[in-house]
């Protein structure tokens, strides 16, 4: 039996992972340190048993050190961080103190707690990073692998590399059992409506313009969040200490594609199910026109990197990780929570503002 901290676990990803934790491992204990800032979200872990759920911030050196030590905790799973880029470039601070010195506080607590004060016990911290440390990639590039130089173009990405090498110094000089994986872009359910899939998604269903960025040319790998679950999970359970392991999709796709699919899956969810009109009036598809009218081009983001594509070479070959769903299932399943789950997401339409 392990004893868990999940950092940020009320926040998206994080509480895919509790939920797939606790399914996959349910005699482990379970604790959330989240900080509940404005994407952090209590009623993403309801309806589980045995999680707690303690409000905290990870720059809390004393309170991280105290949880580890009450709870007797061995594994600390890191995703805790502030992550919209958009929100990076007018506010950086926040991303430095968060991603930098967040991190660095939890690698204290567990180097004090697990190795200066430690019994010997097997101990894991794992790390959750970005692809977008390795910077940006030209059409004809290889994909990012495991050693791929940084070079990181938004104060979020930089925060993002800077507490990487910090997870790595921290192996490498105190001998602490860290893993780090840099993943690609999640998509799925309990995300934050400010990411592209869930606010296109959102603002189709109440009519609002779909703003595309540039030319809407700008390619990502995407993720879905199971299967990152899945992804982290190999590597706390076979991954080597002190490695880095990239977890990504399989699906390469230009964001215009993307909404492209998002507009198609409206339309076609709007056709199947009447009652869709009645919830969702502003749409088109209600009044039987294309979501697509909702595309509108605007200026891009500054230093908005044009591709990025993982190679997962070495997780298949070490890990034995695959990622199971191709982005028109996986959106799908994603569309239908959605739809399901307005009274989850209704509430968080005011925070993105």
């Amino acid at each position: 039996m392990a004893n868990l901290i999940v950092t940020g676990g009320a926040g998206f990803i994080g509480a895919n992972f509790v939920y797939h934790w606790r399914k996959a491992h349910p005699d482990d204990s379970i604790t959330v340190l989240d900080a509940l800032t404005y994407a952090g979200n209590p009623a993403n872990l309801d309806g589980l048993d045995g999680v707690e759920l303690v409000e905290g911030d990870i720059c809390d050196t004393a309170l991280v050190s105290r949880l580890l030590a009450e709870r007797d905790v061995d594994t600390i799973v890191h995703f805790a961080a502030e992550s919209h880029v958009d929100r990076s470039i007018t506010g950086p601070d926040a991303f430095v103190t968060t991603n930098v010195v967040g991190t660095h506080s939890l690698l204290k607590a567990a180097k004090d707690a697990w190795l200066d004060k430690g019994t010997g016990r097997p101990h894991r911290f794992h790390h959750v990073s970005t692809d977008e440390v390795y910077g940006s990639l030209g059409p004809n590039d290889p994909a990012f692998s495991e050693t791929t130089a940084y070079a990181p173009n938004s104060p979020y990405s930089a925060s993002k590399a800077g507490s990487d090498h910090l997870v790595r110094a921290y192996h490498h000089t105190y001998g602490l059992d860290t893993r780090t994986s840099n993943c690609s872009n999640n998509y799925g359910p309990y995300q934050f409506p400010e990411k592209l899939i869930p606010l296109f998604t959102l603002n189709a269903l109440s009519g609002k313009p779909l703003p595309i960025y540039g030319d809407g040319m700008n390619v990502r790998d995407w993720l879905h969040v199971e299967d990152h679950c899945r992804g982290i999970e190999l590597v706390l359970e076979k991954g080597r200490p002190g490695e880095v392991y990239n977890i990504g999709g399989g699906q390469e796709l230009p964001n215009l594609e993307v909404i492209e699919e998002i507009c198609r899956g409206v339309d076609a969810a709007f056709a199947s199910d009447p009652s869709l009109a009645e919830r969702f009036p502003n749409a088109p598809a209600a009044q039987g026109r294309p979501t697509s009218e909702l595309k509108t081009f605007v200026e891009d983001r500054k230093g908005h990197d044009r591709r990025y594509a993982i190679d997962e070479t070495k997780a298949r070959g070490e890990l034995g990780y695959a990622p199971a769903r191709d982005f028109e299932h996986g959106f799908a399943t994603t569309l239908r929570w959605y739809l399901n789950n307005e009274a989850w997401w209704r509430p968080l339409l005011k925070r993105t503002k």
